[in-house]
Order: structure tokens, then sequence, then C-alpha cells
């Protein structure tokens, strides 16, 4: 029997109010820098707050303060829910 390999969940995919853990950070090394710079580390708790009107940028809530990223930046970030 083949184990089915899930895919890890990113955190442009949680929903609004949902809380997440920070599992890692793929894509370009100067993206995930920067959002290391802004605080999204392996390990913290991150919150989804809102999207804007048409969906892109996102809005987050970490280590007490909120932050914007575009949807595609959002993707990067794995996550596990909470």
């Amino acid at each position: 029997m083949a184990e089915e390999i899930e895919e890890p969940e990113t955190l442009d995919r949680l929903t609004r109010g949902t809380r997440a853990r920070v599992l890692g950070i793929a894509g370009e090394a100067s993206t995930g820098q920067r959002l290391v710079e802004l605080g999204v580390i392996p390990g913290v708790e991150i919150k989804f707050v809102r999207a804007a009107p048409f969906g892109d940028p996102l809005e987050y809530e970490v280590m007490g303060y909120r932050l914007s990223l575009r949807k595609s930046e959002a993707a990067t970030i794995q996550v596990e829910a909470l």
C-alpha cells in the first residue's frame, strides 16, 4: 500500500481567524531573508486577519504586530494549523 505524501500547508491557504505555526520558508533566498527579518521564523505563531477586497495583499498578525504580504510571498511560507 502506497502512502500519500501530503503537501505542506502554506500561509496563503489559511482561512480568516486561523492560527498556524511557521514550519519553514521556501523560494528565493532574498525573499526568505526579508521574511525572517520581519519575524516570520520557524516556530512562531501567526494568525490570518484578513484579505484586501480583491484578495491581495493578505494581512497577518505575528509577534504582536500586523504584517501585510503578497499572496505569492505567503505561498512560500509552510505552516501547520493550530
